[in-house]
């Protein structure tokens, strides 16, 4: 016999509700589930989020027009996380363009006038004017960055717009615009579900998640073992401890900033305690030089890296690539993407010289192939089974293994994002990611009157690239408050209101 199913309590989806790609407003409230109207609403909360309000904020619309749905505090809170873990504590620098401030869509003063003017050092400057020919690229501390966000958030009223819950879904509603179906806090609530009615959806929740090499995923979940094979982006100081602790090895997977970063934390803890470690590098593209697919789209490299002082080349920000790449549309975008793209990482003079010094000293080991698999020894440490590709295979022995590859899992991943490709409307940019229109219009998902937008890492490969940078997500909310003006949700941003508004910004008034 079969067993009965359980109906879903009130306040909970249903059935129906699940089946139906369109809900009318008489479904949710069949369904118990308690509906909020809010004109605008964003989701995701981090910076992408807070960047989004905050132009929408100077360009006149009041926190009463706009909700943010978020499960964390403050919107650098997963940022600050990643950059932590990936060992860029407050007091060192990230990388990003001094004049790119998500705190600050004017982009002046600079990051580097405003360091300069604080700690009164004029050297900064010195750098800014002779980048990159004479000095690295100049880019701002951690901690600036966030103490200005905090700053910023205050000054529009960020919390007063923020509630807290886990967004499950967005749908179309029948007549224009989306019920957003939110999971508030345990007690929050008298149901186990609310819904928000809005013309306006903006989702910029970040990245699906963490992305495991397939052998060190394979090995964490045959062996249990996650303490000594980690990735990058989560929590694992336990490896720098060990490493002072007594002397070790150490494999580092991977040729990013975040690679680089690892490797400079454990440089500077060898020299500043004197300890013993031994470093393992496996490149699995080693980069000897220069390379590129012709003269005018080249990096430089070198010693397995591949350098460019920022994500993509500055065209891509406002110049000849941003153009050319709104003009671009399938299997020509991607080929674009292809050419401009790869692991890369800023050429800092101090880590090269670590490296050098490392190299000579019998400490710092590159090596290239393709790991096939890793298995725990007898002692308990980690056999690494390396191929090379003349065939040689390497079996480095190492105490941790940290994948320094990326943070990038599919956009499927996630379930607001796996929802909308089956029941929104969204499909896939030919690079894998949401195909969005030039506003950052997530497209095939119209309703009505109504648009949903989206920003950041999600919408990599449409028709602006530099999507998951400062930079970018202040371009991506420039183009959303624009569309959202001739769409009459609120006013045109002129000379007149940018001014004012500015003096506003630097006398940290309330907009």
């Amino acid at each position: 016999m079969a067993t009965p199913q359980t109906p879903p309590a009130p306040g909970d989806l249903t059935p129906e509700l699940l089946a139906a790609p369109q809900w009318s407003d008489q479904m949710v409230a069949a369904a118990g589930i308690p509906m909020y109207d809010i004109p605008f609403l964003t989701i995701g909360g981090g910076i992408g989020s807070f960047v989004t309000l905050d132009y929408l904020r100077i360009y006149g619309v009041p926190t009463s027009q706009m909700r943010v749905v978020s499960n964390i505090d403050h919107p650098w809170q997963t940022y600050e996380f990643l950059t932590r873990c990936s060992q860029i504590p407050r007091k060192e620098r990230i990388r990003s363009d001094s004049a790119s401030r998500p705190d600050n869509i004017w982009g002046f003063p600079s990051y580097a006038l405003e360091e300069a003017w604080r700690d009164k050092n004029p050297s900064y400057l010195w750098q800014l004017l002779t980048e990159p020919i004479l000095n690295d690229y100049w880019t701002p501390r951690a901690g600036t960055v966030f103490q200005n966000l905090e700053r910023e958030a205050r000054r529009i009223n960020y919390w007063d717009m923020l509630v807290k819950g886990q967004v499950r879904m967005v749908r179309r509603r029948q007549g224009g615009g989306y019920f957003t179906v939110v999971t508030p806090p345990e007690g929050q609530a008298n149901t186990k579900r609310i819904v928000f009615r809005s013309r306006f959806v903006h989702i910029a929740i970040g990245y699906p998640g963490l992305k495991f090499l397939p052998d060190l995923q394979e090995f964490r979940q045959k062996y249990g073992d996650y303490q000594h094979v980690v990735n990058a982006y989560e929590p694992h100081e336990q490896v720098y401890e060990f490493m002072k602790a007594r002397a070790g090895t150490v494999v580092i997977r991977g040729g990013g900033i975040v690679a680089s970063r690892v490797l400079q934390r454990l440089f500077d803890d060898r020299e500043r305690l004197g300890l013993k470690t031994q470093i393992i590098h496996i490149f699995r593209t080693y980069i000897t030089g220069s390379h590129g697919p012709h003269i005018w789209m080249r990096r430089r490299g070198g010693d397995g890296w591949a350098y460019q002082g920022f994500n993509y080349p500055k065209s891509v920000w406002g110049g000849q690539l941003k153009a050319e790449m709104r003009k671009l549309e399938g299997a020509d975008r991607a080929k674009k993407y292809k050419e401009m793209g790869g692991t890369n990482t800023p050429r800092r003079r101090r880590w090269q010289e670590q490296m050098r010094d490392g190299r000579g000293g019998g400490y710092y080991h590159s090596v290239q192939g393709v790991v096939e698999k890793v298995e725990p020894t007898g002692d308990g440490r980690l056999l690494s089974h390396v191929r090379s590709g003349d065939g040689t295979i390497r079996e480095p022995v190492s105490d941790y293994i940290i994948d320094c590859t990326g943070l990038e899992a599919d956009i499927a991943e996630h379930r607001v994002f796996d929802d909308l490709l089956k029941n929104g409307g969204a499909y896939r940019n030919p690079v894998g990611r949401l195909e969005v229109e030039r506003h950052f219009e997530v497209k095939g998902t119209a309703s009505g009157d109504g648009a949903l937008y989206a920003s950041g890492s999600a919408t990599l490969g449409g028709y602006f690239p530099g999507v998951d940078t400062f930079l970018g997500l202040q371009i991506a909310a420039q183009e959303i408050a624009d569309d959202l003006a001739r769409r009459g949700f609120c006013r045109r941003m002129g000379p007149a209101r940018s001014t004012s508004q500015w003096l506003k910004w630097a006398r940290n008034k309330p907009v």
